[in-house]
């Protein structure tokens, strides 16, 4: 289970140091990709598969699902993580989610998401105004 947030920076050669937390479970491959509010999601193979399968077995004759799919899928990239740690993310997925010099990981159970400081800050204080909001929600339907 990956839980709580680290701050790492973009090095030279654009490539980025997993934290150290996080690095056993992931593995030495991993799968990165789009994710929702402009961040990536990074995912172990393992937990990849499962996604996949979700993404790979919704209905074609759905315009949104169809879409949601490509977003995902097509936008995946399998990398290995070198032997301390880093990963090179593709020039296409840091231009997604606006990775310059420093990043967030925020670890999300399942998976990894990799913020653009600056967003991560922002979003995290519009949440935290909705928090109570989202939990009584989320009570509503007994997840909470």
């Amino acid at each position: 289970m990956f839980i709580g947030e680290y701050t790492h920076t973009v090095d030279e050669k654009k490539r980025i140091s997993l934290p150290s937390k996080f690095r056993k479970e992931l593995g030495k491959k991993i799968v990165v990709t789009h994710g929702l509010d402009n961040c990536l999601l990074v995912y172990s193979l393992r937990s990849w598969g499962e996604i996949a399968q979700k993404l790979g077995s919704l209905p074609m004759g759905q315009r949104d699902t169809r879409g949601f799919g490509r977003f995902m899928l097509a936008g995946a990239v399998e990398m290995d993580v070198d032997s301390i740690g880093r990963i090179l993310v593709p020039e296409f997925l840091r231009d997604y989610a606006d990775l310059k010099t420093k990043v967030v990981f925020a670890g999300v159970y399942d998976r990894i998401e990799i913020w653009n400081d600056r967003q991560w800050v922002l979003y995290k204080k519009r949440i935290e105004k909705d928090a109570d909001g989202m939990a009584e929600k989320l009570g509503e339907i007994g997840v909470f």
